[in-house]
């Protein structure tokens, strides 16, 4: 039995590709971006840091834009939209809300804890509607 190079080199590329387009979509988790985004409904996404390399500056992040940011005070990233940037004490904070939401999320956040920018064509964020149902059947959710 011969080791066909060119085959394992394939299929490493094809290994690393799907890894690099997993860590672009996100899973919408609940209604707080409803009507834009509705739960089981997958993001494309811009990282922030994906291995070393910066996909946009978080520091063009502006008030509009819908970014996933992780907080302690919550169970995995929260996908919102940033509806006020400003300064305190010299550090770039936005407030972000859910669409859905009646109030602003209870935390200002840094750009250290913006992790993605969901992209948009056209102004309109880019989605795969409903797949993501499969990931949170699986993840309990």
């Amino acid at each position: 039995m011969e080791i066909d190079l060119k085959e394992i080199a394939i299929y490493i590329v094809l290994i690393i590709a799907v890894l690099i387009v997993a860590q672009h979509l996100n899973v919408v988790v609940s209604g707080s971006m409803e009507p834009v985004m509705y739960r089981g409904d997958i993001v494309v996404l811009e990282k922030a840091n994906l291995l070393g390399f910066n996909e946009f500056n978080v520091d063009d992040v502006d008030v509009g834009d819908i970014v996933v940011y992780v907080t302690p005070h919550h169970d995995g990233p929260i996908i919102h939209r940033v509806i006020e940037k400003g300064q305190v004490n010299g550090t770039t904070v936005f407030k972000i809300k859910g669409d859905n939401n009646d109030v602003a999320d209870p935390f200002l956040v840094t750009e250290g804890q913006i992790t993605s920018r969901v992209l948009t064509f056209n102004g309109q964020p880019i989605i795969i509607p409903k797949i993501g149902y499969i990931s949170i059947w699986l993840r309990g959710l």
